[in-house]
């Protein structure tokens, strides 16, 4: 059956063009378009589409209120396309707090060329956050392991991808001002966007939130957000420091969680705990390897709480997890054990 998608958006050449790429895909199609979120919010009653695309500057009802009504009556994973600006950031950040599950760039260009790489990150966006939707993924039985401690941890890692910004507002919510550990985020997102998430976590929690720096010391109550388009590494040299790198282009993520693992596998080993979060792909998975390698601990969160399963069930089925975690359960048990 064809994965159904409402494409929403005020420009009649852009909803055009998402529909044509859309419609390539032998995987779903489009049954309706909409010009501004009152539409959109119409249309989803009537139509009942899979997966919505949405833009978030419209006329008559903006694309977040739209989000958010369609939460309240009938809710759908929605995409939100997004402008690759500080503002745009902002934006995209309150839209995934009503309820969009991830966003997409803005990028007129792309879509008018209709580039492969383009088409084959829309489609397969919209193919993932529908899965998730009915469920079709399902993880193997979690190993059965005994807990182990965390007392000698010096560092906490966290890897995620889409649903991430949601789940680490969860999990910060969970964790106090006592909280020493200093804490390195690794979440796929443009640069221009992981500016304005520190500020967003630094706002809402009690410890220190920034994006990382160039030789940023790794503090107690300190949280560090790796930046967009760049590759952050840690060392243990000096008592614990950050490096950020220009990314080479063959590399798929920047940032990228692999690496980062990578890294404080070298440097902390066993005195690591990683967290691998929902999130598209398998980005962690040899990171992780490296980190039981070397005597981490590895948690992954489960899939019921994922809104992409894809991370977390890379690192599970290569049996490389210590423990799977419901969200909610993660943030308390940080605090439980290191706070």
């Amino acid at each position: 059956m064809s994965i159904r998608v409402l494409v929403v958006d005020d420009s009649g050449f852009f909803r055009r063009r998402v529909a044509e790429i859309i419609n390539g895909d032998g995987r779903m199609e489009v049954v309706g378009s909409a010009a501004n979120g009152r539409e959109a919010v119409e249309m989803n009653a009537s139509l009942q589409p899979d997966v919505i695309t949405m833009d978030y500057e419209m006329p008559v009802m903006d694309g977040i209120t739209a989000v958010r009504t369609i939460m309240q009556q009938r809710p759908v994973p929605i995409l939100m396309f997004s402008s690759l600006t500080f503002e745009g950031a902002r934006v995209t950040l309150d839209a995934l707090d009503a309820g969009a599950v991830d966003f997409l760039s803005k990028n007129f260009d792309a879509i008018a060329k209709g580039t492969t790489e383009i088409r084959k990150t829309l489609t397969d966006k919209i193919a993932a956050v529908a899965r998730k939707q009915s469920r079709v993924v399902t993880a193997p039985a979690p190993r059965r392991t005994e807990q182990r401690s965390l007392n000698k941890t010096e560092l906490v890692m966290i890897g995620t991808s889409t649903g991430g910004p949601a789940a680490l507002q969860t999990l910060f919510k969970s964790i106090p001002g006592s909280f020493r550990t200093p804490i390195v985020i690794v979440q796929h997102m443009p640069g221009s966007f992981t500016k304005a998430f520190a500020e967003r976590l630094n706002g809402m929690s009690p410890l220190t939130v920034k994006e990382a720096a160039e030789g940023d010391v790794l503090k107690p109550g300190h949280v560090y957000v790796a930046p967009g388009g760049m590759q952050l590494m840690v060392d243990k040299r000096g008592g614990g420091s950050i490096h950020i790198h220009e990314s080479d282009q063959r590399v798929n993520y920047r940032p990228s969680v692999d690496i980062a693992f990578a890294s404080a596998a070298k440097h902390f080993g066993r005195s690591t705990l990683a967290v691998v979060l929902t999130g598209m792909g398998a980005d962690g998975k040899e990171g992780a390897k490296l980190l039981k390698k070397s005597g981490s601990v590895v948690w992954a969160q489960d899939e019921e709480s994922s809104v992409i399963f894809g991370m977390p069930l890379a690192v599970i089925k290569e049996g490389l997890n210590d423990e799977v975690l419901a969200l909610n359960d993660i943030g308390p048990r940080l605090a439980k054990e290191l706070g």
